[in-house]
Parts: C-alpha cells; sequence; structure tokens
C-alpha cells in the first residue's frame, strides 16, 4: 500500500501524519511554534516602539562654529521650535575646530539613536577633499535627514577700501602689490573655497587670511584689519546695516531676496559664478528610518511656521526643506565639484 504521508522539505521537524497520530503532542508542538513565532514578532517590535516613542530624553545637536556662527544661528532657530514641539529638550553643542570637521568625526561615532544630530553647512562637502587623513566619511558614515535653509555668500569690504562695487575692487586687488587680504571663517570651509573659485576665476591676487569662526572674521573686517571677506549673508547684514562694511555683491546666480540692491558676481563680470551657502540637518549612519521621517517632518513643519521663516529671512536666510535623498545628493555633487577646483588649484590643507 502506498505511503499516506505527505512528504516534507528537508529540515522540516515532524510530519502532518506524525502530528495526527500523536494529537497531543502535535499540539503542544504546534502551541510551541506560535509561542517561538510571537516572541520573534515581540523582539521586531519592541525596537519600532521605541523609535516611535522618541524623544524621551534631551536631544544634543552639534554645530561645527563657534556660538554666533551660520551654522549655530539656523540651529538656535529650529530647535527652539522642536523642543516646544517634541517636548524634549535640544542641547546645542558647539564643537569648532578644523574647518568644521571635528564636529562631524564626533557625530559619525555617535549611537545611531536619535539622541546625537548634527547641524551642517556645505564644509561638509569639503572636508574629504581637503583632508588626507579625515576621521570619517561624509557618504557612508552619516545619514543625512533635510536641507534646512539656504542663503548667499557675500562679498564685503571695509570702510577704508575706495572700492563701491565689485568691478572696481578687482581692479583695485589686480593694481596693488600682493594684492588684497580676504577673511573667511576658517581654512577648509566653503567660504574659503568659493573665496579661491572667485579669485581663480576672475583672475585676482587675493590673501587669505582665516579665522576660527565668521564672527571673529567681520569683527575684523569691520575694524579695517583686513580688506575684504567672503562670509555668509547674515554674519555681514549686521555690520552692512550699520555703516561699517560694505557688501559688493552676492555670489548666487540670481539676486538675493534679502538684498535685492546687490548684484551678482556673475553681474559684476565674473560669468557663471553661482555659489550658494547651505545648512542642513544629519545623523550618524543607521539612524533608524521612522526617527529621519519624524525629525524631516518636524523641520518642514518648523520653517512653514512665519515667526521662523521671519527670524530666518531676517538673516538671509531663505527655508528650504527637502527629502533626505536631495540632501544625500547635494553633499555628493558638492564633493565632486570642489575636488575639481582642488585638483586644478593644487588645494590641500593637511
Amino acid at each position: 500500500m502506498a505511503d499516506s504521508r505527505i512528504p516534507m522539505s528537508p529540515g522540516t521537524p515532524y510530519s502532518m501524519a506524525e502530528e495526527r497520530s500523536c494529537p497531543r503532542g502535535g499540539k503542544r508542538r504546534a502551541h510551541g511554534r506560535a509561542l517561538a513565532l510571537a516572541f520573534v514578532a515581540l523582539s521586531f517590535a519592541q525596537p519600532l516602539a521605541a523609535q516611535v516613542g522618541w524623544p524621551q530624553r534631551t536631544v544634543r545637536v552639534l554645530v561645527p562654529s563657534v556660538p554666533g556662527g551660520v551654522n549655530d544661528l539656523v540651529t538656535r532657530v529650529l530647535v527652539e521650535r522642536m523642543s516646544a514641539s517634541l517636548g524634549q529638550s535640544f542641547l546645542v553643542d558647539n564643537r569648532p575646530g578644523a574647518g568644521g570637521s571635528v564636529a562631524f568625526e564626533i557625530l559619525s561615532k555617535a549611537n545611531p539613536d536619535g539622541y546625537t544630530l548634527g547641524m551642517t553647512a556645505d564644509s561638509l562637502t569639503i572636508f574629504p577633499v581637503a583632508y588626507r587623513n579625515l576621521g570619517f566619511d561624509p557618504v557612508r558614515d552619516l545619514a543625512p535627514i533635510t536641507l534646512v535653509a539656504t542663503q548667499p555668500f557675500v562679498l564685503a569690504v571695509a570702510s577704508h577700501v575706495p572700492a563701491v562695487h565689485a568691478r572696481a575692487l578687482f581692479e583695485l586687488a589686480r593694481s596693488r602689490p600682493g594684492g588684497l587680504t580676504y577673511g573667511t571663517p576658517g581654512t577648509g570651509t566653503s567660504a574659503h573655497f568659493t573665496g579661491e573659485l572667485l579669485a581663480r576665476m576672475a583672475s585676482l591676487p587675493l590673501v587669505h587670511v582665516p579665522y576660527k569662526g565668521g564672527g571673529a572674521a567681520i569683527a575684523d573686517l569691520a575694524a579695517g584689519q583686513i580688506d575684504a571677506a567672503v562670509l555668509g549673508a547674515s554674519t555681514v547684514i549686521p555690520q552692512a546695516r550699520a555703516g561699517k562694511v560694505r557688501i559688493l555683491a552676492v555670489t548666487t546666480g540670481k539676486r538675493a531676496p534679502v538684498l535685492p540692491e546687490v548684484p551678482t558676481l556673475a553681474e559684476s563680470g565674473v560669468a557663471g559664478f553661482d555659489m550658494a551657502q547651505w545648512v542642513g540637518l544629519l545623523g550618524p549612519a543607521g539612524l533608524p528610518e521612522p526617527i529621519i521621517r519624524r525629525l524631516n517632518a518636524e523641520v518642514r513643519q518648523a520653517v512653514a511656521l512665519p515667526a521662523v521663516r521671519d527670524r530666518l529671512a531676517a538673516s538671509g536666510f531663505e527655508p528650504r526643506p527637502g527629502t533626505p535623498q536631495e540632501l544625500g545628493t547635494l553633499i555628493r555633487e558638492g564633493i565632486a565639484r570642489w575636488r575639481s577646483l582642488a585638483t586644478a588649484l593644487k588645494l590641500r590643507l593637511d
């Protein structure tokens, strides 16, 4: 007589026929399997529940600049609103140094649990180009959350410089032995590379003077210690309004809404010049998707509020939230652009 048992695949612990022949034992085994499956499902559900419950304690936000800098300003405006919305404190942790790379090396090694984040400017895209021994990879070791805001860099001069527009400044630089000095927030920052790009495209003899942050650079510019500066608009506008410095041009391809009367560098004779400074929110690689989505939504909601938009606009920023994927693309494209410039100018910072 043919075997009535149902063939089982290799590794199957017992057959249905065996369960029928031992009904009590089969039921016990079936019950045990059900418990095991329930335990596995619970083990996966518990981390997700913890993520949904984020945040349950203070969130630290690393800022790669001194207090008062570009990143610091945007961060404080944003976390004030997010703290109120999420019901938890957000601690701003300023970690300047090495062009800002110190903060992001710390972030890259942080536990990806949503309690350590970083607010970056586009200088992040320069790190792998400028430093041989960078302790992290911006693409591999960091998780993009969202672009937050953008602003133009501005070309500004001290009151002792006679040029009243960018073309006159270019002529002055070419006429002076040794050229003109220009300050930036530091060596390896995007302002530094933007200044070097301007010097290359306009054939200008410019001498870079690095500072530890934009605040120190604008203070020396206002005091006449340097001739010019390439800085974020938010750093320069207050001193320009006070009459201590003059803004000659913006670096973006179009005039900036916050400075509609100021021409672009392209209008000033540097055809094709188009650079903007951006600020974005990042976490360490491995940050769970539910937390990324929650943070992205919180940033979008925050910058949609008129009070937040007005505070950013007053400092020269335009809110520009986007998807994590868009920020990731921006980072990769920035690295490629600055690598091309560094190769052409033979720029290396270490």
